[in-house]
């Protein structure tokens, strides 16, 4: 019996397999970094915890919303052939969800998440309006438009990176204390980068699927070489920002040779899936790299909130 017989079509658990649970922690770990940052200037005495956890259902929302218009206009788009597909199972193209439904769906999801975001008004003004009407319509723009482009790596810096970390510590500061600091910025591009490098690894594992289909991808412009390259760079680099940021930003020089350790244990795990990626190269293979990158990543932001606390002394 084939796995899509044991899925009944618009259930429960299809719609489960559709929003991509295992990638709401892409969501998590810019708004973790960013409440860790407030958490650091405000301590526990004037910490808001109302507003994280708004920022935190917001992110899950998106990130939900996101892949569920990734799943229905890739399948418009005849780019899900389940008999060419390398990655994981998508709901449309395996017919565990119909497009109708599939539609009604993240638009609900979208409607979910504006709702969630607007109490955000209250902490962070009206502008946080313009925020959130950004935040969506670059999920539907992403897919749309940017990633057959080459400049998805661009809305992953943006909205993976700058945006969560920069607006959740926003947010969470009190009214006087509301600035975003130079040393937050670097943290949220650092961080863009970091979780950039899944998006690296799933359009490296697409690359000849994604140039047959005319999605011109940064890895396809950019070839095999330089795309796996562009990978190894994205993480280093990312963690090498946040790892300067925090240490410029201590108080005591033994404090920040401490904070570098937690960031080399990063850069060791993620080389260690570059090299992975080197051995694999191409093929359904490649998913065992992505499960890694995804490691790596919750990793990076387990080890940027250490380092932010050994920071705090």
């Amino acid at each position: 019996m084939s796995e899509n017989e044991h899925i009944k079509t618009n259930s429960l658990t299809a719609w489960v397999l559709a929003a991509r649970p295992k990638t709401l922690m892409g969501a998590a770990v810019p708004v973790m970094i960013g409440v860790a940052l407030a958490m650091k200037e405000t301590g526990w005495q004037d910490f808001q915890a109302l507003p994280a956890v708004l920022c935190f259902l917001f992110a899950f929302f998106m990130q939900i919303d996101s892949n569920l218009i990734n799943d229905y206009f890739d399948f418009i788009h005849g780019n899900d052939d389940p008999a060419t597909r390398l990655g994981p199972k998508r709901a449309c193209a395996e017919g565990w969800i119909t497009p109708s439904a599939m539609k009604k769906g993240l638009l609900l999801v979208s409607l979910l998440a504006c709702i969630v975001g607007l109490p955000l008004i209250w902490f962070g003004g009206w502008e946080m309006i313009i925020v959130g009407a950004f935040c969506v319509l670059f999920a539907f723009l992403y897919t749309t438009f940017f990633s057959y482009r080459g400049l998805g790596d661009i809305l992953v810096l943006v909205f993976f990176g700058i945006v969560p970390v920069c607006f959740t510590y926003y947010v969470i500061m009190p009214d006087h204390l509301k600035t975003i600091p130079v040393c937050v910025v670097t943290i949220s591009i650092g961080c863009g980068l970091v979780i950039d490098t899944l998006l690296c690894i799933n359009n490296f594992r697409d690359r000849r699927n994604d140039k047959r289909d005319g999605k011109m991808t940064l890895i396809v412009r950019l070839g095999e070489q330089r795309g796996a390259q562009l990978y190894q760079f994205v993480g280093s680099l990312g963690a090498a920002l946040t790892m300067i940021a925090i240490m410029f930003d201590v108080r005591h020089p033994q404090i920040a040779v401490i904070c570098m350790f937690p960031f080399l244990f990063y850069a060791y795990k993620h080389l260690q899936s570059y090299s992975r990626l080197k051995e694999i190269w191409e093929g359904r293979a490649l998913n065992k790299v992505l499960e890694m990158t995804a490691r790596d990543m919750f990793i990076y932001g387990l080890m940027t909130v250490i380092a932010i606390v050994l920071s705090s002394f």
